[in-house]
């Protein structure tokens, strides 16, 4: 797990060191299958130049019952959403994400879909980690992932 958070912050310290990026903080709420339901809530900062490329870097809780006893993960995420379409009117209405998350339990590469960096659908395979189990239950095999991203921007404007 080290070794992976090791890689990401060399790869996005070289990336962020050579331009301007402006930053967007996002709340993230979603649902995550893997050999289990579990729900998840947490926040993502978005890093754009353009919109052609979007980085993204998040941390969440997920929380679910596993073997009927309610467990929390931590889960670390890294993701890079794609969309090299020139001349759109409306922005850019969807992305192509290639990401990776990791917990205590597991490492997940994924690809998936995202409408405006809003709505995402992504999958992988987890690969499971030393001690891959949670209260009993092996977390490895498929993972699906759908995340609703609320920038704190839409946030702070509603309570205005």
């Amino acid at each position: 797990m080290r070794s992976a958070i090791t890689i990401l912050f060399v790869f996005f310290t070289g990336i962020f060191a050579q331009a301007q990026y402006t930053v967007h903080k996002v709340v993230s709420v979603g649902y995550v299958y893997q050999n289990q339901s579990f729900g998840e809530v947490g926040g993502k900062l978005m890093f754009l130049k353009t919109d052609d490329v979007i980085y993204r870097l998040g941390a969440s809780a997920l929380m679910g019952s596993t073997n009927s006893q309610f467990a929390i993960m931590p889960k670390l995420q890294a993701d890079v959403l794609l969309n090299f379409q020139k001349d759109v009117d409306f922005y850019h209405s969807y992305y192509f994400i290639l990401g990776a998350e990791g917990t205590n339990k597991y490492v997940a590469p994924k690809v998936g879909f995202s409408l405006f960096g809003i709505v995402d659908l992504t999958g992988g395979y987890a690969f499971p980690v030393a001690d891959s189990k949670l209260n009993g239950k092996e977390l490895k095999g498929l993972n699906i992932n759908f995340t609703l991203n609320i920038p704190t921007v839409a946030i702070y404007d509603m309570f205005k």
